[in-house]
């Protein structure tokens, strides 16, 4: 829900926020894919999922990298492999057709704002992608359901 809540952030940029990161009712910080720098309202919703968490002498924002004198990128694949098994897990036991992952709630965002007719360029600066071409690639590989209908309408007319 994190994720989701702040405009899809990728789970590589979730594991590395530092409480630094959060000043003045936003959170600010770089891309690791792309360093694109990003900066969102720090809303209610995402300081209730970090009430949560006992972060209490850790400089991260999340419980995901817990000890900065060891290697952070294998605690960040670590912690990614054992939630996306959870959360593949889980979209099965609720009958999911589609394999349940961190970056579903990247999608999510980006489909719900497409389907709420957020204009391409603000769903290109909300994700941190480089270019509105990237983002059209990217809207067209979700969910085609409003193509469908339109195809529908259309095969019904003949």
């Amino acid at each position: 829900m994190f994720s989701f809540y702040t405009r899809g952030m990728s789970f590589i940029d979730m594991a590395y926020l530092k409480k630094s990161n959060l000043q003045n009712g936003f959170l600010s910080y770089r891309r690791k894919k792309t360093n694109q720098q990003l900066v969102i309202k720090w809303e209610k919703p995402m300081q209730e999922i970090i009430d949560k968490y006992d972060t209490i002498g850790s400089s991260y924002l999340l419980p995901i990298i817990l000890d900065a004198k060891t290697d952070e990128r294998k605690q960040y694949k670590n912690a990614a492999q054992l939630v996306n098994s959870k959360l593949k897990k889980l979209g099965k036991q609720i009958g999911l057709p589609i394999p349940l992952t961190s970056y579903v709630a990247r999608h999510a965002w980006a489909s719900i704002a497409r389907s709420k007719n957020i204009p391409l360029a603000t769903i290109s600066e909300a994700m941190g992608h480089d270019s509105e071409s990237t983002t059209r690639i990217y809207l067209a590989s979700l969910d085609t359901s409003v193509v469908d209908k339109a195809n529908s309408i259309i095969l019904n007319t003949l």
